[in-house]
């Protein structure tokens, strides 16, 4: 990871290190987003900023607040594709609506993010680098979710916006080089050759090939019909009803093949030897991480527990239900109920997949049109991912700041409510 970050710090030489935030943290972060998510981007950009000698709460802190704009076309789409199933509106649709109000966020992301760490006049000092990357990713991202679908946005407009902001920062640079006061430059006057470099950047290209690859629909029919294991939950398996009185399955899909932990996996072992590792040593490393994250893997499971009561019990449905009767006023609290799912669970396309129906058919109920308000669901889904636990527990684990979970929440909390405001207006 460190090799990678220093490599890519390399390649543009001199640069503010403002634009190496950008650059990593939402440039490379939504092309992950796009690729893998769950999670995987603030894994790894927080861990390439720590890796940098970054304040490990600011990076952390910066990536969560980053993953914002590319959430809600992650996983190659996968959030809108469900939001489609569970309210019959076409996925084209929703992406398209998606389109023309996520960009602007998108846009100010970069300039929001230097702002946070310097301030407006620091910020105005690499003004064209950030216009460069956020209005590149915005203009991508809306082309290609208004024209092409859900599948692709993030992922190549993560790539535009990397190659934009590279292009650019080779014909300009910053009269200044900003830093934290206890940061040390690392960057040295070192060139690499394009073998190395190559070489640092394959695990990210075995990965998006894998990634992909595992998302295409015949592939991933293929290997559940050859590895999913099913099984009910003792217990709880039809235990329980619903408001309607329908009894609520409780059945665990273990599809161990198609799974995109899977696709990583296999990505790792390929890239083992590619970047000159054995896999003696390889394995060892694999070792220290678990251990590392044996934390943050209890917790995480545990919130994922936790989220199940919450929907077995009604409290998000009695949430949503009391949103819902805000009549003509709903549209500004659509946003809401996907901020409020997703804080829980951490997932946008489970905040869909609970309520995507719900903004549908209360939107018809007070004559506004649906597609409005389940990509306004979508939406408040992605602002609420920066202070879900699990996102939390992962970006803690990846800037070493186990047992720190808390001044991370503090950080990111304040940000996730002035952005749910905006987009609710």
């Amino acid at each position: 990871m460190l090799s990678i970050s220093l490599i890519m710090s390399s390649t543009f030489l001199e640069v503010e290190l403002l634009t190496h935030r950008i650059l990593i943290a939402f440039s490379f972060g939504s092309f992950l987003e796009g690729t893998a998510g769950f999670g995987a981007p603030v894994a790894i950009t927080a861990a390439m900023l720590v890796g940098l000698e970054f304040d490990p709460l600011y990076a952390a802190g910066i990536c969560l607040i980053a993953n914002t704009a590319p959430v809600a076309f992650g996983s190659i789409g996968i959030p809108i594709t469900v939001a489609s199933k569970v309210s019959s509106i076409p996925e084209i649709s929703i992406s398209q609506m998606f389109g023309r109000t996520l960009p602007i966020l998108s846009a100010l992301l970069p300039f929001y993010l230097v702002i946070l760490m310097c301030g407006i006049k620091k910020a105005m000092e690499v003004w064209p680098a950030i216009l460069v990357s956020g209005i590149s990713f915005a203009l991508i991202q809306w082309s290609c979710s208004n024209f092409i679908g859900p599948a692709l946005p993030d992922i190549l407009a993560g790539i535009g916006s990397i190659i934009s902001l590279v292009i650019f920062l080779k014909y300009w640079k910053p009269k200044k080089i900003w830093r934290f006061a206890f940061e040390h430059s690392i960057y040295k006057t070192e060139s690499f050759s394009s073998g190395q470099i190559i070489r640092a950047c394959s695990p990210f290209i075995f990965l998006t090939l894998m990634i992909i690859a595992w998302g295409l629909k015949p592939i991933k029919q293929l290997l559940d019909s050859v590895g999913e294991v099913q099984f009910l939950f003792p217990g709880i398996h039809n235990a329980i009803t619903d408001v309607s009185g329908k009894l609520i399955p409780h059945i665990f899909h273990f599809n161990y093949l198609s799974a995109a932990g899977t696709a990583t996996m296999i990505s790792c072992i390929i890239s083992i030897l590619v970047i000159g590792l054995t896999y003696k040593q390889g394995f060892r490393i694999f070792i220290s991480t678990i251990t590392n994250l044996k934390y943050p893997i209890i917790t995480i499971g545990s919130i994922l527990g936790f989220a199940t009561l919450l929907n077995d019990s009604g409290m998000i449905s009695t949430l949503a239900k009391g949103l819902a009767s805000t009549g003509y006023f709903f549209p500004f609290f659509a946003p809401i109920l996907g901020w409020l799912r997703v804080f829980i669970t951490g997932s946008d396309t489970s905040s869909n997949a609970l309520f995507g129906n719900l903004q549908a058919v209360t939107a018809k109920s007070i004559s506004v049109n649906p597609i409005v308000t389940v990509a306004a669901n979508a939406s408040g889904g992605v602002i609420g991912k920066m202070i879900s636990h699990s996102s939390i527990a992962v970006a803690a684990a990846a800037g070493h700041l186990i047992g720190k979970e808390s001044a991370l929440f503090g950080f990111t909390l304040k940000h996730s409510f002035i952005l749910l405001f905006l987009y609710a207006l």
